[in-house]
């Protein structure tokens, strides 16, 4: 895992929650409807890489470059991590911490 890419922010109201953070000084990045039928919305802060995802549960998406790599890593460390979901925007891997916390890996296109 390289660094922090999205950490996901659970809220009621995607839309209300946007509109809050546009006052913190947050801007959109990604408004777009998701495969669930949801809509994902990301947000950043000016001059920063790390960014928020208003979404329905809470998770911290991880940036990795090789996926499969970093999976057979893990799963040789007793961490299961879930089958790689293809994407319009790239690979991820779903996996949980001992408390039950997701986490996520991505590797971005090619």
């Amino acid at each position: 895992m390289k660094s922090v890419e999205i950490i996901m922010v659970p809220v009621k109201d995607r839309q209300k929650a946007k509109a809050f953070y546009l006052k913190l000084g947050f801007q959109l990045l990604i408004e777009a409807p998701d495969p669930h039928g949801e809509t994902w919305i990301q947000m950043g802060l000016p001059h920063t890489d790390i960014t928020v995802s208003l979404a329905g549960f809470h998770g911290i998406i991880f940036t990795t470059d090789d996926i499969e790599a970093e999976i057979k890593t893990l799963n040789a460390k007793g961490i299961p991590v879930a089958d790689i979901d293809e994407t319009p925007w790239g690979r991820f891997a779903w996996l949980k911490d001992q408390d039950g916390n997701e986490l996520c890996l991505h590797e971005k296109g090619r």
